[in-house]
């Protein structure tokens, strides 16, 4: 019986353009389950001081190279809902990241990303690289930039506090009716959060929230909501959220920036069906 995870590492000692039956021999995984493999981001290749994945099985391979597999069926087997292309400006896109998709692959694979995502869906075929980045549990805008350049000039926005992030939340509890700023360090690094609460849903004694950040530290709004005890509806990790409890009620609904390549202050909005919705259950 193969252990859940597998890893294998192969030097290569001649020319050869068989990747998958040198790894079908060292494995004894059958071919076509390596090919499936492969193509989900699971095979790398080392040339050099160069380590990349490969997903051409006739790729030629040099004396000195290395295959490396990382195998896991349960993790090649995860399916995710498909992104949507929102907004297509050429040298970078934006689209609707949905629950579970990720943003950052693993060893063992990178199937279900949306960088992955894009570049095998987006028309015409472009590279797709990552400029920031979304909670997997979390839903909403996510800007992809398809050549470097561009991608290196939106990641400047990001790293001066000059792209505009507007956030929506559902919290659990009746947030303050007065606009309020959070500033407690996240991770000992400063991080301020601006929050507004558009509605309250007595019933289920839950707050819809608008969230403004300035800076982008990971998990910021679930910290900064639950510190102030009104934590998002659905957060197992920071807040009350369990196995019977909605999905993390966290969403990216506008991006404003001032674009690149036409030097215009552009302003995209997430549809109003993908906002999140006061849920009909409560976390326990």
């Amino acid at each position: 019986m193969m252990a859940d995870k597998t890893e294998y590492h192969i030097d290569i000692t001649e020319h050869s353009t068989d990747a998958i039956g040198l790894l079908a021999q060292a494995s004894g995984l059958g071919k076509q389950v390596l090919k499936d493999a492969m193509q989900k981001g699971a095979i790398w290749h080392s040339h050099g001081k160069q380590t990349n994945r490969i997903r051409r099985a006739k790729k030629p391979l040099q004396s000195g190279d290395k295959l490396h597999l990382y195998f896991n069926q349960y993790i090649l087997d995860e399916q995710v809902a498909p992104a949507e292309l929102l907004f297509d400006q050429g040298e970078y896109s934006i689209w609707y990241k949905p629950y579970g998709m990720r943003c950052q692959g693993s060893k063992w694979s990178d199937h279900t990303t949306i960088n992955r995502y894009a570049e095998l869906h987006i028309q015409p075929q472009r590279n797709a690289f990552i400029i920031h980045r979304l909670d997997r549990a979390a839903t909403g805008l996510l800007i992809l930039g398809h050549s470097k350049k561009t991608t290196a000039a939106i990641a400047k926005l990001f790293e001066t506090s000059e792209f505009e992030k507007h956030y929506q939340v559902i919290v659990e509890g009746e947030f303050s009716s007065q606009p309020m700023s959070i500033d407690s360090p996240v991770d000992n690094k400063p991080a301020l959060s601006h929050a507004t609460r558009l509605a309250y849903h007595p019933a289920l004694n839950q707050s819809k929230v608008q969230v403004k950040i300035d800076t982008g530290r990971k998990h910021q709004i679930r910290i900064h909501m639950a510190s102030l005890g009104h934590p998002v509806v659905g957060d197992r990790l920071h807040g009350n959220g369990n196995d019977h409890s909605p999905d993390l009620a966290l969403t990216s609904c506008v991006f404003r920036f001032t674009c690149p390549l036409s030097n215009s202050v552009k302003t995209f909005k997430l549809p109003e069906h993908y906002r999140p919705a006061f849920a009909a259950t409560k976390s326990t």
